[in-house]
């Protein structure tokens, strides 16, 4: 025999072996040849298991059907009316942020929400959590006075920064006192806009 025909007999011979290992590694014993269960390291859990779980999340709700929350997942609240996966994310995402809802017009804070949509929920939400009391109003920042104010007290202002700063103080000392805000509009780099933002922070006295 050549010796090209006994190498490719051997070669056969161990492909053939190997391949007896292999479904003798996969097999259990009794098994026909060639039944290898490929599944058999999955978690038991089958296929429709999980369909119905899915359904499940994605199922109209129920007449008398509520949703708590405070405490609901995303793929819970999806299920709302009028409220999609993405609104219900922002939802949950809200309440981790700020603390539970407590009730229902507390929904309002949640960006995307508004009274439609609190009218078409309500009816299907309950609310578990103990609302976070509401912050006093804070009071509204002292105004500053265009006439005496230090050049670091007028950078504090919105759009005010250090270059316009200097400019103001240099404008006051040049041409006196402010007597009208509209005057600001005359200080270099300061434009109309500008002068708008200022009027509820700034006082002439």
């Amino acid at each position: 025999m050549p010796s090209s025909e006994r190498r490719a007999l051997i070669l056969l011979l161990s492909l053939a072996l190997l391949g007896q290992g292999v479904r003798w590694w996969f097999n259990r014993p009794g098994d026909a040849p060639g039944e290898v269960q490929l599944l058999a390291t999955l978690p038991p859990r089958s296929p429709a298991a999980h369909r119905d779980s899915a359904l499940a999340l994605t199922r109209p709700l129920a007449a008398g059907e509520r949703i708590d929350a405070d405490r609901a997942t995303a793929q819970e609240l999806s299920r709302l009316p009028r409220v999609g996966l993405a609104l219900a994310k922002t939802i949950v995402a809200d309440r981790d942020a700020k603390g539970p809802f407590g009730a229902l017009a507390a929904l309002d804070r949640v960006p995307g929400i508004g009274p439609g949509l609190l009218g078409a929920a309500g009816p299907h939400l309950t609310f578990s959590g103990t609302p976070v009391a509401l912050l006093p109003a804070s009071s509204p920042p002292a105004r500053v006075n265009l006439n005496t104010a230090t050049p670091a007290e007028l950078d504090s202002l919105p759009g005010i920064g250090p270059s316009r700063a200097r400019a103001i103080v240099e404008f006051r000392e040049r041409h006196g006192f402010f007597s009208a805000l509209d005057q600001l509009s005359r200080v270099p780099g300061m434009g109309p806009a500008a002068v708008t933002r200022l009027r509820e922070r700034v006082t002439l006295r």
